[in-house]
């Protein structure tokens, strides 16, 4: 078989190829993080970004290659969550930008496309780390342009692309010694090649194994009718805040499901409650108050896909304010915009309203294993309605989603680059409204270095790393970035790590107590720092977050 051009149509086929093979091996690629955290999703925000770019293209096919190059690149652009996501989205940003104008295209016109992406790709980020995905891209288009030299059948030219993928993705642990020394391969290259595998797939006529089940919206069964009657209510009235939306596919070593069972054990966690459920996955849709809890508790029966958490007491408030501004004199249009508008990330309810309380104008609900997309990021910089606007990522993998979400719109927008919590909470205490963005920009960047983060999670999988021998479930302690400790208690573990970060010179130290502390174990580590470090003064907040039991912020 031969394919000499390469037309709108057929590229559609591909991507969607790609994209559901992508998808069906998520969960793979999110076991591949390094750290044996719970939130390893690079898979996770790799699948969301390319489903988003997909259904772009699913809903924008042509038989113009180049405009169905535009129709992904806008879809990846906007969905894009998670630095791999972006860099995902930047690929085949540079890919389209090269196809825009043909409407068929030749052997060395596609491997040409791949160059242009890896070139995007590389100017986008500031500063590339070979053995990743941006290595396994530039190994792969280097083989795409040289096959194509001699090669027009372009099924002939994917082959040796994806076949030298597969072997730059093989020696990505000989050019980062972390993945060498965990046993595992780049995760993101690992998610690239899955996507080249389903494009491959569709130029011999295959199919990859595993379609995607297709099953009824959530929104088509969820009554309209009752999220209009929120507007009869008071935000403080709404008793369920978060509107929780994900699905689980099921495996073999976990829970069987029953959807009867499971329906009336989730049910207890909120309201509004829908399951649909089939052989492969079960679609959840339910009123939460602590989404987190929901989450754990559907793990058991499988991996989590397609997770969506919306602030309904935000939401509700943003309705009556945009009722009241309706009126002819408060139109949005004719509002005055504020001077500032900070926006910030993070997960747990209590570190959203804590945020609130300093400062914050906005506060999008994501960060661990939920990553805001751009668009996400870009409806928030659009609500804040402000002249000069300020985003406090706090999550290093949210930081270049930020970027881009800055980078698309005509407003004044500066990302004050915090990996974390205590960061962002020391960036916004660092803010002075009277100064110009540059000033603040500046003050606030300098703050991150003021503040060491530590964090306790537990791991999902053994290993070995940074010297330290864990097994899953034990409990590790996090010292800005690096796993310094682990304990078969979580308190053992908090008291552990706090013995390591806490020094004579620190002077506050800050706890964010997770949904899965009660008041009586945090009351004996409280118990353990007075004992210890009597010179601390130390505050604490239910910062309700999901997976990491405690937060600590040391100044």
């Amino acid at each position: 078989m031969s394919i000499t051009r390469l037309n709108g149509n057929r590229f559609a086929e591909m991507i969607l190829q790609g994209a559901n093979h992508l998808s069906n091996n998520a969960k793979y690629v999110d076991s591949l993080n390094v750290f044996p955290v719970p939130d390893g999703d690079t898979g996770t925000n790799m699948n969301l970004s390319i489903t988003s770019g997909a259904k772009e293209v699913k809903n924008n096919v042509s038989g113009h290659i180049g405009k169905v190059g535009t129709a992904l690149s806008r879809g990846l652009l906007m969905g894009a969550r998670g630095n791999s996501g972006v860099i995902l989205s930047q690929l085949f940003r540079g890919f389209a930008k090269s196809i825009e104008s043909k409407e068929t295209i030749n052997s060395k016109e596609f491997a040409n496309a791949f160059q242009a992406g890896v070139n995007t790709a590389y100017k986008a980020v500031m500063k590339p780390v070979e053995g990743t995905i941006l290595t396994v891209a530039k190994d792969a288009a280097r083989k795409a342009v040289e096959a194509a030299q001699n090669e027009e059948n372009i099924i002939k030219v994917m082959e040796l692309t994806l076949k030298e993928a597969k072997a730059s993705l093989d020696r990505t642990p000989d050019l980062l010694p972390v993945l060498k020394e965990v046993g595992v391969v780049d995760s993101g290259g690992q998610g690239l090649v899955y996507v080249y595998e389903g494009f491959l797939a569709e130029l011999k006529g295959e199919k990859v194994p595993g379609a995607p089940v297709s099953m009824p919206s959530l929104n088509d069964l969820v009554s309209a009718e009752h999220h209009r009657s929120l507007s009869s209510v008071s935000t403080a009235e709404i008793e369920f805040g978060y509107c929780t939306e994900f699905m689980v596919k099921f495996e073999e070593d976990k829970l069987t499901f029953a959807e009867d069972a499971f329906r009336n054990e989730i049910s207890e966690y909120g309201d509004s409650l829908l399951v649909i459920s089939d052989e492969e996955v079960v679609k959840v849709h339910i009123h939460a108050e602590e989404p987190g809890k929901v989450l754990t508790y559907a793990q058991k029966y499988g991996s989590l896909i397609n997770m969506k958490i919306e602030n309904m007491r935000e939401q509700h408030s943003a309705m009556l304010d945009e009722s009241r501004s309706s009126s002819p004199q408060e139109s949005p249009e004719k509002r005055e915009k504020k001077e500032y508008g900070i926006i910030t990330v993070t997960m747990g309810s209590g570190i959203a309203e804590l945020f609130r309380s300093i400062g914050a104008h906005s506060v999008i609900e994501g960060g661990q294993t939920m990553n805001p997309s751009t668009e996400d990021i870009v409806q928030a910089i659009r609500d804040v309605h402000a002249k000069n606007i300020i985003i406090l990522p706090n999550n290093s993998n949210i930081i270049m989603a930020a970027q881009q979400a800055a980078s698309v719109v005509d407003e004044n927008v500066v990302v004050v680059p915090t990996k974390t919590v205590p960061q962002g909470m020391a960036a916004l205490l660092a803010f002075n409204p009277s100064g110009d963005i540059g000033e603040n920009e500046g003050l606030m960047s300098e703050a991150l270095s003021h503040v060491k983060t530590g964090q306790i999670t537990y791991a999902v999988r053994d290993t070995q790393i940074d010297g330290l021998d864990i097994e899953k479930d034990d409990f590790m302690g996090i010292n800005n970035g690096k796993i310094v400790i682990k304990d078969k208690e979580q308190l053992g573990a908090a008291v552990k790590l706090l013995e390591n970060m806490l020094s004579e010179d620190d002077e506050i130290l800050t706890i964010l107590q997770g949904e899965d502390v009660s008041d009586e174990e945090l009351q004996g580590l409280l118990s353990y720092i007075e004992e210890n470090f009597e010179d601390v003064e130390v505050e604490t907040h239910k910062g309700k977050q999901p997976l990491y039991s405690y937060i600590f912020s040391i100044e």
